[in-house]
């Protein structure tokens, strides 16, 4: 079964840092910007290669959100280009909330290098959300990012200066990554797996290593699939281990619905550790899939509604 699922998806951090290694710079005019789904990518997710990107998601109908979203702004605009607020309004923009699994908001997560980091939820005093940030900063400056722009006291002392454009971020190859990846061109997915999962356990927030791990593993499960499990399956609905394996082949062949239908079906009617690894299964789709496919968001619900 090798090649039957599409590993682009694996190198699309390294692809947006080459988009931002082109790009300009973020001007010091432009500290604050409204995203939507369509400019998603590249507003946060490319720009957070070239500069810290703080995200606010909102309402007009959240009044603390009218208490923090001029905090983070004025601190924004005071940075001059050091960092970058992303303004989600989450009622327009439901993908974006769905995807970081906001449950509140106000809510406040940080983008470096491609990598989300929650933040908090609810408004917070200035100089809290000032620490907040200036922590962001600490971390885009340790993953070498750089300002595009000098700090707002050093733009005072000379006005007439012009700020002098940072060259290009190039985002260095991770050697471990480069080691997997050896491993899975070559076939191996035992060792390729054996290496993203070492990387998961020393950085767990690695979003590359988690999303190229579940790529890697259900490609070692399709290789020692019987196709018969399809037929075995729709004879026993109450077999967990041949719905979990129809449901890969059938997501393998991107009949993404019909995994999704499986599992769902099964979910409803289990409980215990069939229930949980029912449940880890389609997470692991959900991650695959990737927040923008308009089918992962209405199978989440119906997910929550089962357990809950």
């Amino acid at each position: 079964m090798a090649g039957a699922v599409d590993l682009a998806a694996v190198r699309a951090r390294s692809e947006a840092a080459a988009r931002a290694a082109q790009a300009p710079p973020p001007a010091a005019d432009s500290a604050v910007v409204d995203v939507t789904e369509a400019t998603f990518q590249a507003e946060v997710i490319d720009r957070s290669f070239q500069v810290p990107v703080v995200l606010d998601l909102w309402a007009d109908w959240c009044e603390p959100c009218k208490t923090l979203s001029p905090i983070l702004e004025r601190l924004a605009k005071q940075a001059n280009g050091a960092w970058v607020l992303a303004k989600v309004d989450v009622e327009a923009n439901q993908r974006i909330a769905s995807a970081l699994q906001v449950q509140s908001i106000p809510s406040v997560f940080a983008a470096i290098g491609g990598q989300f980091v929650p933040g908090f939820q609810g408004a917070l005093p200035e100089a809290q959300v000032r620490e907040f940030v200036d922590a962001v900063i600490d971390a885009g400056a340790r993953a070498g990012l750089k300002a595009s722009a000098a700090p707002a006291d050093a733009a005072e002392d000379e006005p007439s200066a012009t700020p002098e454009i940072p060259e290009p971020v190039e985002a260095p190859e991770d050697p471990r990554i480069a080691a997997a990846e050896e491993a899975l061109d070559a076939g191996d997915y035992d060792a390729a797996a054996q290496r993203y999962q070492a990387i998961l356990d020393q950085e767990p927030a690695n979003d590359e290593a988690r999303f190229a791990l579940g790529q890697v593993s259900l490609m070692q499960r399709l290789e020692t699939l019987d196709p018969s499990v399809v037929a075995r399956a729709e004879a026993n609905p109450d077999d967990v281990e041949a719905q979990l394996g129809a449901a890969d082949l059938s997501f393998a062949a991107n009949d993404i619905s019909g995994a999704f239908g499986r599992l769902l079906r099964t979910v409803a009617t289990t409980a215990g550790d069939d229930r949980e690894r029912l449940r880890k299964r389609l997470l692991e789709y959900f991650d695959l899939l990737g927040p923008d496919d308009p089918r992962v968001p209405s199978a989440r619900r119906e997910l929550a509604r089962s357990l809950f």
